[in-house]
């Protein structure tokens, strides 16, 4: 879930987290793994977005994991078969806190091998890197605060300020979403208004994504109608199959008929 909302918000938001990571607004565009050659190593939490010059690597993680070194440089490597003349940002975010020694890692090493890559502890960040854009105000109460509650509520007041209604709902759905990992449901509650994150279709697909994780066998049916009402709303916000399947769990071919059932119905 957490993985999900962080891609999407990348994707949505490129030129925010360009302006983050690599110190300059430029447009970014997502890079298939498959375009590297080989499949990844693991879909979920990885993300590759690029430009004509550089190539943005991330790894969104709510928890440490051994492997993410080797992961580092096996990507690099691959970056630099499919594309030799880019340069590669190459950076693990790590959401929840932790005293985990593994989240301390930014190097690869075996025998005369050594990889370098950048790791960010949300928690050591300052807040008010944060509050500068809106694709990034969702990461604010995860950073480096002493009040989590007050941090959510200037949030709350930043994203009330967004002009454009779709981007002020998909906000406050990603926020109420990372915010869980902080702070209490009720808490959340009570700063971000209910209404934007129902009309969200970030919400709305969190919400298939936790039917498809918790409904019984019995009510398979029910749910998959459900996850197909949630990737239909996907597809009218003009978002790319890619990220309908990534979010919802279909397939993208799924996604691709579902959208031509949709123009059929819609040319009637």
């Amino acid at each position: 879930m957490f993985d999900n909302v962080c891609k999407f918000l990348a994707e949505t938001f490129s030129s925010d987290f360009a302006t983050w990571l690599l110190g300059e607004s430029i447009t970014l565009t997502e890079l298939s793994p498959s375009e590297l050659s080989l499949e990844p190593i693991r879909a979920d939490a990885l993300i590759l977005l690029q430009s004509d010059e550089v190539v943005l690597h991330l790894e969104f993680q709510t928890q440490s994991k051994a492997d993410i070194p080797f992961r580092m440089i096996d990507y690099r490597l691959r970056v630099y078969r499919r594309f030799k003349s880019k340069r590669m940002r190459q950076v693990v975010i790590y959401l929840q806190q932790t005293n985990s020694e593994l989240v301390q890692q930014t190097t690869f090493t075996l025998e005369e091998t050594f990889h370098q890559f950048e790791v960010i502890r949300l928690w050591e960040q300052p807040t008010n890197v944060f509050l500068e854009h809106s694709g990034l105000l969702p990461f604010a109460v995860l950073s480096q605060t002493n009040n989590r509650t007050a941090t959510l509520q200037q949030v709350a007041q930043e994203i009330l300020e967004i002009t454009e209604q779709r981007i002020q709902n998909n906000i406050a759905a990603s926020t109420f979403i990372l915010a869980g990992l902080v702070l209490e449901k009720e808490i959340i509650q009570q700063l971000l208004r209910r209404e934007l994150m129902q009309e969200s279709v970030t919400y709305q697909a969190i919400l298939a994504e936790g039917l498809a994780e918790g409904r019984a066998e019995g009510l398979a049916e029910g749910r998959a109608q459900e996850v197909r009402r949630v990737a239909v709303n996907l597809l009218k916000e003009r978002m790319s199959a890619k990220i309908v399947a990534r979010v919802t769990g279909l397939s993208v071919e799924q996604v691709q008929q579902l959208a031509s059932e949709e123009a059929g119905n819609a040319g009637e």
